[in-house]
C-alpha cells in the first residue's frame, strides 16, 4: 500500500471538489463551499494558473489532496508556496499521505527557489497542529490573518 503523489490534470477537478467538501465539513463549515468544477478547471488549468493542485494516491485510488500556490516576501526577495489546503480521507489518515504531500511540496519549493513554505491551521485543529509540529513547522503565534469579504471588500474598493 504505497502512497504516491502527482501534480493534479482536469480530470480530476470533480474529485478535488469532493475532497474540499469533506474538508469543509471537518472544519465546520459545511455549506462554506462555492466553487465548482468549472471553477477548479479555470484555476487549475488556465494559462497562467491562478492555483496548483497535488493528488495523493494509494493503490491507484486517490485519497487527499493540496492546493497551493506562490506568494512572495520582500523580505528574503523570493517567492514562496502557500499551502491553501491539504486533506486525506479519514480512512486514510496515518497512511503516510499526508507527510508525503508536505514532503512533495517542500521539494518543489526547493526546487522553484522559494525561501518559505507555509500555510494556516485552525487553532482548535490539534491533530494537524500535532502532525505539523511532528513535520518540523513552527507556529508564527505574532501574526493574525487578517480578511476582508463580501460588502465589506465593495465598500474598500469604494464601490458601494
Amino acid at each position: 500500500m504505497t502512497v504516491s503523489i502527482r501534480p493534479s490534470t482536469p480530470q480530476d477537478c470533480g474529485t478535488i471538489l469532493r475532497f474540499v467538501r469533506e474538508l469543509a465539513d471537518y472544519e465546520r463549515e459545511p455549506d462554506a463551499v462555492e466553487a465548482n468544477e468549472a471553477m477548479l478547471a479555470d484555476a487549475l488549468f488556465a494559462t497562467p494558473p491562478a492555483a496548483e493542485a497535488l493528488i495523493a494516491e494509494r493503490d491507484g485510488v486517490a485519497v487527499g489532496f493540496a492546493l497551493f500556490f506562490h506568494n512572495f516576501s520582500t523580505w528574503t526577495g523570493k517567492r514562496g508556496i502557500y499551502l491553501e489546503d491539504l486533506y486525506v480521507t479519514p480512512a486514510a489518515r496515518g497512511s503516510g499521505a499526508g507527510k508525503a504531500l508536505l514532503a512533495h511540496l517542500a521539494g518543489i519549493a526547493l526546487d522553484r527557489g522559494c525561501a518559505r513554505f507555509e500555510w494556516s491551521v485552525l487553532d482548535w485543529n490539534t491533530p494537524a497542529i500535532d502532525f505539523y509540529r511532528s513535520v518540523g513547522a513552527a507556529a508564527m503565534d505574532e501574526w493574525t490573518v487578517q480578511r476582508v469579504t463580501g460588502d465589506a471588500l465593495v465598500r474598500l474598493a469604494g464601490r458601494g
